[in-house]
């Protein structure tokens, strides 16, 4: 933006200037692609947002490369989203991606911004609870190579499979269409489309 302030500032910004949707909680979805930047554009917001706010990574919820649907949205909501409306604090188990298992608990405090980010974050569901809806992008190419420079070159067809399933899943729920801001691959905002 032009007037010095960062897209992060701009999302809580927003958000702060709305109503919470989910019991006391502001919750802002930050979706994408996988490998797009949206952890990076979660650590951001909840920097900005400050020690009031929390981010949760679905990625300590999949079960595993296949959890993008089946029971990721139930437990998410069972757990932590409905204790969260009721303005008590949620609960979760961790997916460990080296063992393929349900690991340890992990405590969810009631935040006033809970900055929920990943594959699916942003889905229909989440419409009635979510405040703002944050769509990330990048190229393919650059998705995969983030994602194989994290995850190692062995994971490619695990990341070729999610990256079919995932486009499958936004194109299924609108997801882009359906933010309320996008930002690039380096955290740019993208001008909506007309």
């Amino acid at each position: 933006m032009d007037d010095g302030v960062t897209p992060a500032e701009q999302v809580v910004a927003t958000v702060r200037a709305r109503p919470p949707r989910l019991g006391p909680v502001r919750l802002v979805c930050v979706d994408g692609p996988a490998g797009s930047g949206k952890s990076t554009a979660a650590a951001a917001i909840a920097a900005v947002a400050g020690p009031t706010s929390t981010v949760l990574h679905l990625d300590d919820l999949y079960e595993g490369w296949s959890g993008l649907e089946g029971s990721l949205w139930p437990r998410l909501a069972a757990q932590v989203l409905e204790p969260l409306r009721r303005g008590r604090p949620g609960r979760y188990q961790r997916y460990d991606w080296p063992t393929g298992a349900f690991a340890e608990w992990v405590d969810v405090p009631v935040p006033d911004v809970l900055v929920l980010e990943g594959c699916g974050s942003a889905r229909r569901a989440a419409d009635a609870v979510a405040v703002l809806r944050v769509w990330v992008e990048a190229p393919a190419d650059l998705r995969l190579e983030r994602g194989l420079a994290r995850d190692g070159a062995d994971a490619r067809e695990h990341w070729l499979t999610w990256m079919d399933e995932e486009s499958a899943h936004f194109a299924r729920e609108r997801t882009r269409e359906r933010a309320d801001l996008r930002l690039g691959a380096y955290g740019a905002l993208v001008p909506a489309e007309h």
